[in-house]
């Protein structure tokens, strides 16, 4: 089954929101609190924290960013 291509912003903000906060909120969380016993659940709580505010976030950055690398960039 494939989703509908009208989709594919969404599931860019979604896959992408997923992944970024997950590798940041991991890195922050290895740097703020090292690697101890209770490093999963930090990681994943802070993960919980972030997601929502990472999926909004580059939904909303992402056509702007697009429109920036347009102008800058040249086309072939």
């Amino acid at each position: 089954m494939k989703i509908d291509k009208k989709y594919s912003p969404v599931l860019f903000a979604f896959f992408m929101s997923l992944l970024m906060a997950l590798i940041m909120s991991g890195v922050l969380t290895a740097l703020f609190s090292g690697f101890n016993q209770q490093f999963f659940a930090q990681w994943m709580r802070a993960f919980i924290h972030a997601w929502p505010i990472a999926f909004p976030a580059i939904f909303i950055v992402a056509p702007v960013v697009r429109k920036i690398v347009g102008a800058i960039t040249k086309e072939e």
